[in-house]
């Protein structure tokens, strides 16, 4: 039996790993490349749920077929929640992970409270509808990088709890703990709930 096929809006390919790892077996995600769409989607929204129904609504009404987006944000209480919606362009529209990490690592510099939460908002949008699905962590900012495991600004997350960034963890042990997967197990969850595909009309190829 073929299995529901789901347009995955990102160029990450960190991203396409994680949720081939945790839904696969039910689940067939195309990239990007696959439906020939190269396109940069500008995120120009204020919130992580109006950035993720726009790359989401573009995708799916250029392959007319169900399409998940995400957008994540890192908000930090000592900088009133920033870097935030704008997390992957903190230190400019094209600046590198690098770049962004220790222009945070400088701003907190001279705070006590490194507390800040990691939050993920999923869309599976298809039928002009939108379905929003969350995860979140709680954490705290370290005054350096540690680990070269993950992406974004997992060098320097320690989920509550726990002793080693994210950015020190395998993918399974990360896996365990971050806000991506919990949203992932809420996506989830979602589609077992909703009898996907039949409760969208999904495509199969």
């Amino acid at each position: 039996m073929d299995k529901p096929t789901i347009v995955l809006a990102s160029h990450n390919v960190n991203k396409l790993i994680e949720l081939k790892q945790s839904l696969d077996k039910s689940v067939r995600f195309l990239s990007l490349n696959d439906i020939g769409f190269h396109q940069d989607i500008p995120e120009t929204a204020t919130t992580l749920e109006a950035n993720a129904l726009l790359k989401a609504k573009t995708v799916s009404r250029f392959c007319q077929l169900p399409t998940l987006s995400d957008d994540t944000g890192l908000f930090v209480k000592a900088l009133n929640g920033l870097p935030g919606v704008r997390s992957a362009r903190y230190a400019g529209e094209r600046a590198t992970t690098n770049q962004n990490i220790e222009k945070l690592l400088t701003a907190m510099e001279q705070n006590r409270d490194r507390s800040a939460i990691f939050r993920t908002v999923f869309c599976l949008f298809h039928h002009h509808e939108p379905h929003f699905i969350k995860g979140e962590v709680e954490g705290l900012i370290t005054t350096k990088k540690q680990g070269e495991k993950g992406f974004g600004y997992d060098p320097i997350f320690i989920p509550q709890g726990h002793q080693h960034t994210f950015g020190q963890m395998s993918l399974d042990q990360k896996n365990l703990y971050s806000h991506r997967a919990k949203a992932i197990n809420a996506l989830s969850d979602f589609l077992l709930y909703n009898k996907f595909p039949r409760a969208i009309g999904v495509q199969l190829l």
